[in-house]
């Protein structure tokens, strides 16, 4: 179901739904109370929710058709402005699956990404919900690595997240932030106007303080860093320590901040004493880095698929055989608890 009051995006995306035949445009709905009728009547397995429309908005359809299509989907359709973030943040804590940023009306070039990411989006969402017709693709086998046999506390933990995440990291972190010393840098996948929002919403979350990254910040225990938005954030040895360098490389695996670069990074800078913590999210960023923490002699555990709002970062590290564990959301957080205070888990 898409929700947009610009016939244009309707006439877009109904074009691109049609010309895909993995995906069903089951109603496209100009105003969100004409949407919150219609969702318990077509049941959609994804709904792609204009934030900013008259009579209805994004944010007060939300509830309302969660309560009508509670197996739905939901993604928010979000401008880049300061106000489409906070409100976007805002709805992915009111159970929102996930957001895709529009183009802007001038950026005729961004138009073919939008159109990728948008059909991404619901294809690995439909599927998740049990997308009626979706052909689904059987799990690989999982083969766990074995726990290293010599353990020492690892020196910081790394943490990478996507779709979900918004909603993920919160409860993952809010049971242990707050009693583990040692730094925490984390990579969600977010443009650079949501990221300074979204680490004010996890800090309040968690009860400790958390910020986006500076370059040159110097790691030091207690520290819990968000990579900026368009940034990819690296660790690197300096006569302190370890520090962040930020940098505009080219995307990786179309993303900026990517998790690759931090978790490649890091297991340069901190060899075997790292913990990589990999959430759920869509595709396969942080696979290539899980490899190089293992090589490094450091530790990877991974969220289940139950669990996941999609299992696309966390299964591809699974499926490799880079994860020592594939733990519900809850369990998990539990478990990199102990990990992080040297216990054997």
């Amino acid at each position: 179901m898409l929700v947009d009051d610009s016939a244009t995006v309707r006439g877009f995306v109904r074009r691109w739904i049609e010309e895909d035949p993995r995906i069903e445009l089951v109603k496209a709905c100009s105003d969100g109370a004409q949407a919150v009728t219609e969702a318990a009547v077509v049941r959609p397995d994804v709904i792609v929710l204009d934030i900013e429309m008259p009579q209805m908005d994004g944010l007060l359809a939300l509830p309302q058709l969660r309560k009508a299509a509670p197996e739905a989907r939901i993604v928010m359709a979000s401008t880049l402005t300061a106000t489409g973030a906070a409100r976007t943040v805002k709805a992915l804590a009111l159970g929102a699956a996930d957001f895709i940023t529009k183009p802007q009306a001038s950026s005729f070039g961004g138009l073919d990404s939008y159109r990728r990411e948008l059909i991404e989006k619901i294809v690995a969402l439909g599927e998740r919900a049990g997308g009626r017709g979706l052909a689904l693709t059987p799990s690989a086998p999982i083969r766990l690595r074995p726990r290293p046999l010599h353990l020492a506390p690892p020196a910081a933990m790394l943490v990478a997240a996507s779709t979900g995440g918004p909603g993920a990291l919160p409860a993952f972190l809010a049971p242990i932030a707050r009693r583990i010393d040692a730094p925490i840098l984390i990579v969600q996948h977010m443009p650079a106007s949501f990221t300074p929002v979204f680490a004010e919403k996890l800090e309040n979350a968690i009860g400790k303080h958390c910020r986006e990254a500076r370059e040159g910040d110097t790691l030091s225990n207690g520290a819990v860093l968000l990579a900026p938005g368009d940034w990819h954030m690296r660790i690197a040895r300096c006569p302190a320590g370890r520090m962040v360098h930020l940098d505009k490389g080219e995307p990786v695996n179309f993303c900026r901040p990517a998790a690759d670069p931090l978790l490649e990074s890091a297991a340069a800078a901190f060899g075997s004493r790292l913990l990589c913590v990999v959430l759920t999210g869509m595709g396969q960023d942080g696979r290539d880095g899980a490899r190089k923490i293992v090589e490094a002699g450091g530790r990877v555990v991974v969220q289940d698929e139950t669990t996941s709002v999609v299992w696309g970062m966390p299964g591809s590290v699974a499926q490799a055989g880079y994860a020592e564990a594939v733990k519900p959301l809850r369990e998990l957080s539990q478990l990199a608890l102990r990990m992080m205070n040297g216990e054997a888990a």
